[in-house]
């Protein structure tokens, strides 16, 4: 039995938008009929009285992101709420900080996802190649796009991978394109997937798995069309109608990732981060039929009406063993 399923007292730090989109009263009645008290924790005030808690349930990276940026307010909530953690270790908190922090980080990501790649003996996925972009002339940025061997089109993140405006990318398309780069972010090429995105979610032991709209096709090499801005969250909701997500005729549905690679990713990431709730976006290459992983996500929400088909694709009753529930400890 998971350590945290025999809490008597579980406190949260959730927005109201977070609370709302996991249908958390739901899981917080359910909690009380067995017993579990829970408990909305208020940074504002005295963590200390209104503890004790054997599991802290959070999502603070906005917040966290916020203090990183020499907020002030963020800064001392945040370090409030570190103070507690240190001072009462016996507390499970779902997620530790300092994961948090990596995974609020793309380039920090993707180099985790790189490393995970380097376990894979048997080559089942791959990470698009990605540059890190801080400072540059657009001269020195088709250098570094040369030399890191990266292809147009280009898809544009924000480095910062949390918060609404990380969700805001841009598709470039040529040499001419790079003037729309807004620094600092992260360069990755584009893979042809057929408009299909997979959104793995990672629930302690188990996980499942929900097909999503994604961006179409285009043409690999470069070419004269103007940069493509668009939102990741809007074009890939389970109900997006975009252009960018229309497939062309002949553009098959790619089958679902296979079970094995995805065990193996989400319990791979789950030892290095020491994490118990997570996402990772995942497509296949229509090139390769191989998988790549673009993504990973701190405590995603997932719709409560996902569509029968990306219900097929469950596999919630799969565990493959036991996460670490590593406390933070290390300061932020």
């Amino acid at each position: 039995m998971q350590p945290w399923l025999k809490a008597k007292r579980v406190g949260f730090c959730l927005s109201d938008k977070k609370r709302r989109k996991l249908n958390f009263l739901v899981f917080a009645e359910l909690c009380r009929t067995r017993g579990i008290e829970v408990i909305q924790v208020d940074l504002t005030k005295s963590i200390e009285e209104q503890g004790p808690f054997d599991v802290i349930i959070h999502k603070l990276s906005d917040l966290m992101v916020e203090a990183d940026q020499q907020d002030p307010q963020s800064q001392q909530l945040i370090q409030k709420f570190q103070d507690y953690v240190e001072a009462h270790p016996q507390t499970i908190l779902l997620d530790p900080l300092p994961a948090m922090r990596r995974l609020s980080d793309r380039f920090q990501s993707y180099k985790l996802i790189q490393e995970l790649q380097a376990l894979d003996q048997d080559n089942q996925f791959c990470n698009p190649p990605y540059l890190e972009l801080a400072t540059g002339s657009q001269s020195e940025i088709l250098h570094l796009i040369k030399e890191q061997k990266l292809t147009f089109p280009l898809i544009c993140k924000t480095r910062v991978a949390q918060g609404s405006s990380s969700h805001d990318m841009a598709l470039i398309f040529s040499e001419e394109g790079l003037r729309d780069v807004s620094l600092p972010c992260v360069l990755q090429s584009f893979i042809n997937h057929n408009a299909v995105l997979y959104k793995v979610f990672v629930v302690g032991q188990s996980y499942f798995v929900v097909r999503r709209p994604s961006l179409k096709n285009f043409a690999v090499g470069k070419s004269d069309r103007k940069t493509i801005f668009f939102n990741s969250h809007e074009v890939s909701k389970p109900e997006s109608c975009s252009h960018l997500t229309e497939r062309d005729e002949g553009d098959r549905l790619p089958s679902g990732p296979s079970d094995r690679i995805i065990k193996f990713i989400s319990r791979g990431l789950q030892v290095s981060l020491g994490m118990s709730l997570f996402g990772v976006d995942v497509i296949v290459d229509t090139k390769t039929g191989k998988l790549a992983v673009i993504d990973i996500n701190a405590f995603p929400g997932i719709k409560n009406k996902e569509n029968k088909e990306q219900r097929k694709l469950q596999h919630s009753n799969r565990p493959f063993g036991p996460p670490s529930l590593r406390r933070s400890r290390s300061s932020i």
